[in-house]
Protein backbone atom coordinates (compact mmCIF):
# COMPACT_ATOMS: atom_id res chain seq x y z
CA UNK A 1 0.00 0.00 0.00
CA UNK A 2 1.30 3.52 -0.70
CA UNK A 3 1.31 6.39 1.62
CA UNK A 4 0.59 9.92 0.15
CA UNK A 5 1.68 13.06 1.77
CA UNK A 6 0.46 16.55 0.46
CA UNK A 7 2.48 19.40 1.21
CA UNK A 8 0.41 22.86 0.99
CA UNK A 9 2.99 25.48 -0.31
CA UNK A 10 0.84 28.07 -1.43
CA UNK A 11 1.79 30.99 0.54
CA UNK A 12 2.80 34.37 -0.94
CA UNK A 13 5.30 35.91 1.66
CA UNK A 14 2.99 38.79 2.83
CA UNK A 15 3.08 38.44 6.17
CA UNK A 16 6.63 37.36 6.68
CA UNK A 17 7.77 40.65 4.95
CA UNK A 18 10.18 39.04 2.01
CA UNK A 19 10.43 39.57 -1.35
CA UNK A 20 10.20 35.89 -2.50
CA UNK A 21 7.33 33.91 -0.94
CA UNK A 22 8.58 32.45 2.55
CA UNK A 23 8.65 28.56 1.62
CA UNK A 24 11.90 29.60 -0.43
CA UNK A 25 13.61 31.24 2.15
CA UNK A 26 16.71 29.38 3.45
CA UNK A 27 17.13 27.39 6.21
CA UNK A 28 19.89 25.84 7.28
CA UNK A 29 21.31 26.02 3.72
CA UNK A 30 18.47 25.25 1.69
CA UNK A 31 15.30 26.31 1.24
CA UNK A 32 12.35 25.86 3.45
CA UNK A 33 10.12 23.54 1.14
CA UNK A 34 13.10 21.25 0.20
CA UNK A 35 13.44 20.52 3.95
CA UNK A 36 9.55 20.13 4.66
CA UNK A 37 9.85 17.13 1.55
CA UNK A 38 12.21 15.50 3.16
CA UNK A 39 10.95 15.21 6.14
CA UNK A 40 8.56 12.88 4.42
CA UNK A 41 10.78 11.55 1.61
CA UNK A 42 13.43 10.04 4.51
CA UNK A 43 10.57 9.08 6.94
CA UNK A 44 10.93 5.73 7.73
CA UNK A 45 8.05 4.99 6.22
CA UNK A 46 9.54 4.10 2.49
CA UNK A 47 6.02 4.22 1.00
CA UNK A 48 5.65 7.69 0.57
CA UNK A 49 4.04 9.72 -2.48
CA UNK A 50 4.66 13.52 -2.25
CA UNK A 51 2.49 15.68 -3.71
CA UNK A 52 3.27 19.92 -3.72
CA UNK A 53 0.75 22.04 -4.68
CA UNK A 54 2.31 25.45 -5.59
CA UNK A 55 1.13 28.33 -7.31
CA UNK A 56 1.18 28.64 -11.46
CA UNK A 57 3.44 31.55 -10.82
CA UNK A 58 5.76 29.90 -8.45
CA UNK A 59 6.39 26.13 -9.85
CA UNK A 60 9.54 28.41 -12.78
CA UNK A 61 10.94 29.41 -9.23
CA UNK A 62 10.57 26.15 -8.00
CA UNK A 63 12.32 24.29 -10.66
CA UNK A 64 15.03 26.79 -10.84
CA UNK A 65 15.87 26.12 -6.86
CA UNK A 66 15.72 22.35 -7.46
CA UNK A 67 18.67 22.73 -10.23
CA UNK A 68 19.95 25.23 -7.99
CA UNK A 69 20.44 22.95 -5.09
CA UNK A 70 20.64 19.68 -7.28
CA UNK A 71 17.26 18.84 -4.73
CA UNK A 72 16.66 15.18 -6.22
CA UNK A 73 14.02 13.57 -3.54
CA UNK A 74 11.02 12.76 -5.49
CA UNK A 75 7.97 14.74 -5.42
CA UNK A 76 5.57 16.17 -7.46
CA UNK A 77 3.94 19.27 -8.15
CA UNK A 78 0.33 20.07 -8.85
CA UNK A 79 -1.48 23.87 -9.17
CA UNK A 80 -2.77 25.38 -6.18
CA UNK A 81 -6.15 26.79 -5.27
CA UNK A 82 -7.60 29.85 -4.81
CA UNK A 83 -7.95 28.22 -0.97
CA UNK A 84 -5.93 26.06 0.98
CA UNK A 85 -9.21 23.51 0.48
CA UNK A 86 -9.17 24.09 -3.32
CA UNK A 87 -4.99 23.13 -3.30
CA UNK A 88 -5.42 19.91 -1.40
CA UNK A 89 -8.58 19.42 -3.67
CA UNK A 90 -6.29 19.78 -6.75
CA UNK A 91 -3.91 17.19 -5.27
CA UNK A 92 -6.34 14.62 -4.31
CA UNK A 93 -7.59 14.51 -7.90
CA UNK A 94 -4.10 14.33 -9.51
CA UNK A 95 -3.56 10.87 -7.22
CA UNK A 96 -5.85 8.86 -10.18
CA UNK A 97 -5.69 5.59 -9.18
CA UNK A 98 -6.60 5.23 -5.29
CA UNK A 99 -6.72 1.63 -4.92
CA UNK A 100 -3.49 1.10 -3.37
CA UNK A 101 -3.36 4.41 -1.04
CA UNK A 102 -3.91 3.50 2.79
CA UNK A 103 -3.86 7.09 4.23
CA UNK A 104 -2.99 10.28 2.66
CA UNK A 105 -1.26 12.98 5.24
CA UNK A 106 -1.46 16.45 4.48
CA UNK A 107 0.81 19.11 5.57
CA UNK A 108 2.16 22.86 5.77
CA UNK A 109 4.89 23.73 3.60
CA UNK A 110 6.07 25.67 5.82
CA UNK A 111 6.59 23.38 8.60
CA UNK A 112 10.51 21.60 7.91
CA UNK A 113 10.75 20.70 11.34
CA UNK A 114 8.62 17.52 11.29
CA UNK A 115 10.00 14.58 12.90
CA UNK A 116 9.63 11.10 12.21
CA UNK A 117 8.64 10.18 15.64
CA UNK A 118 5.71 13.07 15.00
CA UNK A 119 4.71 11.76 11.64
CA UNK A 120 4.78 7.96 12.64
CA UNK A 121 2.22 8.78 15.67
CA UNK A 122 -0.48 10.54 13.32
CA UNK A 123 0.24 7.69 10.64
CA UNK A 124 -0.80 5.43 13.24
CA UNK A 125 -3.45 6.74 14.44
CA UNK A 126 -5.19 7.44 11.42
CA UNK A 127 -4.62 3.84 10.40
CA UNK A 128 -6.47 2.82 13.30
CA UNK A 129 -9.07 5.53 13.56
CA UNK A 130 -9.89 6.95 10.17
CA UNK A 131 -8.50 10.43 10.69
CA UNK A 132 -5.84 12.26 13.07
CA UNK A 133 -3.92 15.38 13.79
CA UNK A 134 -1.60 16.41 16.08
CA UNK A 135 -2.01 18.96 18.76
CA UNK A 136 0.05 20.66 21.41
CA UNK A 137 -1.01 22.26 24.87
CA UNK A 138 -1.25 26.41 24.98
CA UNK A 139 1.00 28.53 26.97
CA UNK A 140 -0.44 31.86 27.16
CA UNK A 141 -3.48 32.68 28.38
CA UNK A 142 -6.54 33.18 25.57
CA UNK A 143 -9.53 35.40 25.35
CA UNK A 144 -12.19 35.15 23.18
CA UNK A 145 -13.23 38.64 21.79
CA UNK A 146 -16.75 39.96 20.39
CA UNK A 147 -16.61 43.30 19.10
CA UNK A 148 -15.70 45.76 21.87
CA UNK A 149 -15.78 43.11 24.81
CA UNK A 150 -13.90 39.91 25.36
CA UNK A 151 -13.59 36.93 28.29
CA UNK A 152 -11.25 34.79 29.47
CA UNK A 153 -11.10 31.06 28.19
CA UNK A 154 -9.95 28.09 30.30
CA UNK A 155 -6.68 27.55 28.18
CA UNK A 156 -6.77 23.77 29.49
CA UNK A 157 -9.68 22.35 27.24
CA UNK A 158 -7.83 24.23 24.47
CA UNK A 159 -5.78 22.59 21.64
CA UNK A 160 -3.32 24.53 18.99
CA UNK A 161 -3.13 21.99 15.68
CA UNK A 162 -0.52 21.25 13.71
CA UNK A 163 0.02 19.05 10.99
CA UNK A 164 0.82 16.89 9.05
CA UNK A 165 -3.26 15.60 9.44
CA UNK A 166 -3.23 12.04 8.22
CA UNK A 167 -6.84 10.23 7.29
CA UNK A 168 -8.02 7.14 5.59
CA UNK A 169 -7.51 7.81 1.67
CA UNK A 170 -11.29 7.02 1.02
CA UNK A 171 -12.53 9.11 3.33
CA UNK A 172 -10.62 12.03 2.72
CA UNK A 173 -11.35 12.07 -0.62
CA UNK A 174 -15.61 11.58 0.30
CA UNK A 175 -15.03 14.30 2.63
CA UNK A 176 -13.45 16.60 -0.06
CA UNK A 177 -16.64 15.61 -2.02
CA UNK A 178 -18.55 18.54 -0.31
CA UNK A 179 -18.84 22.09 -1.46
CA UNK A 180 -16.73 24.47 -0.39
CA UNK A 181 -17.31 26.03 3.01
CA UNK A 182 -15.18 28.93 4.67
CA UNK A 183 -15.32 27.02 7.77
CA UNK A 184 -12.91 25.19 6.26
CA UNK A 185 -9.49 25.83 8.24
CA UNK A 186 -8.17 22.65 7.82
CA UNK A 187 -8.84 19.03 6.52
CA UNK A 188 -9.62 18.34 9.89
CA UNK A 189 -12.68 20.46 9.90
CA UNK A 190 -13.58 19.18 6.36
CA UNK A 191 -13.64 15.89 7.93
CA UNK A 192 -15.81 16.18 10.68
CA UNK A 193 -18.43 18.50 8.43
CA UNK A 194 -18.50 15.34 6.96
CA UNK A 195 -19.41 13.31 9.70
CA UNK A 196 -16.19 11.70 11.00
CA UNK A 197 -14.79 12.59 14.30
CA UNK A 198 -11.10 13.24 14.69
CA UNK A 199 -8.47 12.28 16.73
CA UNK A 200 -5.66 13.95 18.72
CA UNK A 201 -2.41 12.58 19.06
CA UNK A 202 0.50 14.33 21.08
CA UNK A 203 2.47 17.10 18.71
CA UNK A 204 5.66 18.68 19.14
CA UNK A 205 6.60 22.63 20.18
CA UNK A 206 9.09 22.42 17.73
CA UNK A 207 6.79 21.69 14.67
CA UNK A 208 6.66 25.42 14.27
CA UNK A 209 4.56 27.19 11.16
CA UNK A 210 6.76 29.53 9.65
CA UNK A 211 5.15 32.72 9.29
CA UNK A 212 7.45 35.60 10.51
CA UNK A 213 10.84 36.38 10.80
CA UNK A 214 11.10 35.49 15.08
CA UNK A 215 9.85 31.76 13.31
CA UNK A 216 12.48 31.08 10.78
CA UNK A 217 15.26 32.98 13.43
CA UNK A 218 13.67 29.97 16.03
CA UNK A 219 13.90 27.39 13.22
CA UNK A 220 17.12 27.59 12.26
CA UNK A 221 18.26 27.94 16.41
CA UNK A 222 16.21 24.50 16.56
CA UNK A 223 18.06 22.66 13.71
CA UNK A 224 21.71 23.60 14.77
CA UNK A 225 21.78 25.47 18.38
CA UNK A 226 25.11 25.12 18.60
CA UNK A 227 25.80 27.60 15.44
Amino acid sequence: MRTVAIIVAGGSGTRFGAEVPKQFLELGGRPILMRTIEAFGENRDSSFDVIVTLPLGQMALWQQLCREYGFEVPHRVVAGGETRWHSVKNALDSIGDMSDVDVIAVHDGVRPLAGPDLIDRVLEAARRDGAAIPVVMLNDSVRQVDGNASHALDRSTLRAVQTPQAFDARLLVDAYSLPFETTFTDDASVVERYGHAVTLVEGDPKNLKITRPMDLALAKYLLNPDA
